[in-house]
């Protein structure tokens, strides 16, 4: 027999009017519409440290407005196999980039812990009882009929329960939907953080890369130093022992070998570093690892930069920055919620007997419904405090937010100018170079021909030494300045890559959870 049966068509009326009422109050949704906040952007049409012009000196330039932005793997633009090679490896076995990967994973699977709270909970927990009653229990007695009776000495008893409760919180008021929002948005805090570990991991790569290198050249010049040292050791010991040098020349030329050879064993510490951070960022063990010399410079290639107001499309730290503003307005939304009263709608039933047999027959059911309405009256304006700090901390993030756009266009024009002067920077040091190769040459001859003492040879070598390692390093800085700029204009990302909130909203399939041994 249905339970509807026993409706009388007025009870039927009030209680298609609930369910309706309930439909139209969970249209409602309080809380702050979100808005994406203004930012300081540049009004200028191109970054001031691509247009700046010293005197039309030669040196790297930006690319040509018209040239294609950096897509996908940027880091080819930069033509080295090698370094390609070991991008590739990066991006799949970098254990941060896991990391946030598997975070990434997390705030999707809080997004369907939110959805659950949208459908009823349905519970059993069926049970076998078996009792016996004491039988030395005491008369008792019956206040509605003033008779007592006598509790039966040792009377058993047996009960099988097959229950099943409901209970159903309709989401009037749209909190359960900001949750879910707010996960959402989470999401997509969390993909953008990724990411942006994506970028800054293989970024990281790229300029060990070339300080790897750099570190090869040097090697390379301090070979070519220690192999010319040693020749002058020998000449000046050979004319010392002949008779015809002295002694103090000996001294001389070997100080400046052992120097020479000190300085070359530790660029190999140096060098031996860099391959062992390449090996972590690759996920090997520096053990197993190891990469061959190559002692040849790079010169960076024109970077395509666009144009400023670009760049909060193409920087992933800003498109996170963004995002969880909108994640904390929700929050401020669940805050808002708070105030409303809560209706639970719960509803019991099942069946209940003394045997197995008659478990299931109709009469052995037994059934229960009926809603609750809760509504905090006061609670020392807990609530009212917790909506100012939502609040709070939305102020909060919309500060952060500005600040990572500031800094972002501070990247780029220092990135800019850094990669632009190195590079002026590289032509003049050649010259400063070349005018002290000529001053070794001079005092090569002016030795030979007895003018002046081998110190002033050692001064001038020293002089080209340094003049060498000056112009490595400064290569290697603007090899690294460049890598920086790209990173700095967010790689090859941009916005559209970043999932929607329906598109990280969707069921992660079973073998993304997949236990890690």
């Amino acid at each position: 027999m249905s339970i509807a049966r026993n409706f009388s068509p007025d009870r039927r009326i009030l209680a298609f009017a609930v369910v309706a009422l309930l439909g139209l109050m969970s249209g409602c949704m309080v809380g702050p519409k979100y808005r994406p906040p203004s930012v300081p952007t540049p009004v200028a049409k191109n970054y001031k440290e691509s247009t700046v012009n010293f005197q039309n000196e030669p040196g790297w330039k930006v690319a040509s407005p018209g040239h294609a932005m950096l897509h996908g793997n940027w880091w080819e633009i930069f033509h080295d196999p090698q370094l390609n090679s070991l991008e590739a490896q990066l991006n799949i076995n970098n254990q941060n980039i896991r990391l946030y990967f598997e975070n990434f994973l997390q705030a999707r699977a809080l997004i369907a812990e939110a959805r659950a709270n949208f459908w009823p909970t349905f519970t059993t927990s069926p049970s076998w009882q078996r009792s016996k009653a004491s039988g030395n229990l005491a008369n008792t007695f019956n206040t509605g009929t003033g008779a007592s009776t006598q509790t039966s000495s040792g009377q058993k008893s047996t009960s099988i329960t097959f229950p099943f409760d409901i209970s159903w919180a309709p989401d009037l008021w749209g909190k359960i939907r900001q949750e879910v929002r707010s996960a959402e948005y989470g999401a997509q805090v969390s993909a953008a953080d990724l990411a942006n570990e994506k970028l800054t991991e293989q970024a990281s790569l790229a300029g060990f890369y070339f300080e790897l290198r750099g570190q090869d050249a040097l090697i390379d010049i301090l070979k070519k130093t220690v192999a010319a040292d040693q020749n002058a050791y020998q000449v000046n010991e050979g004319s010392y022992k002949a008779g015809v040098g002295d002694y103090i020349s000996v001294i001389e030329a070997r100080s400046t070998l052992e120097s020479a050879q000190a300085q070359l064993t530790n660029l190999r510490i140096a060098r031996a570093q860099y391959v062992h951070a390449i090996a972590v960022l690759i996920g090997k063990s520096p053990t197993d690892f190891s990469l061959p010399p190559n002692p040849g410079f790079f010169t960076p290639p024109p970077i395509p930069v666009g144009v400023p107001s670009e760049l909060l499309e193409r920087r992933p730290d800003i498109a996170a920055a963004e995002r969880t503003l909108a994640e904390a307005n929700s929050t401020i939304g669940i805050g808002y919620g708070a105030f409303f009263p809560s209706v639970m709608l719960n509803a019991a039933g099942g069946f209940q007997a003394s045997t197995f047999q008659r478990w299931f027959e109709w009469p052995s059911r037994f059934w229960s419904i009926g809603p609750t309405i809760s509504q905090t009256i006061f609670n020392g304006w807990l609530y009212r405090a917790q909506l100012h700090q939502y609040t709070a901390i939305y102020n909060g993030d919309v500060a952060s937010y500005r600040q990572t756009v500031l800094t972002a266009f501070q990247q780029v024009e220092d990135n800019l100018a850094a990669t632009r002067l190195y590079s002026q920077q590289i032509a003049q040091q050649r010259a400063a170079l070349q005018d002290a190769e000529h001053y070794l040459q001079l005092e090569q001859v002016r030795y030979q021909s007895g003018i002046d003492p081998y110190i002033n040879v050692i001064t001038a070598q020293t002089t080209v030494l340094s003049e060498q390692e000056t112009l490595a390093a400064i290569q290697v800085n603007e090899m690294t300045s460049a890598v920086q700029l790209i990173e700095a204009l967010g790689g090859g990302w941009d916005r559209s890559q970043l999932p929607t909130p329906a598109q990280v909203g969707k069921r992660v399939p079973k073998a993304e959870f997949a236990m890690e041994h």
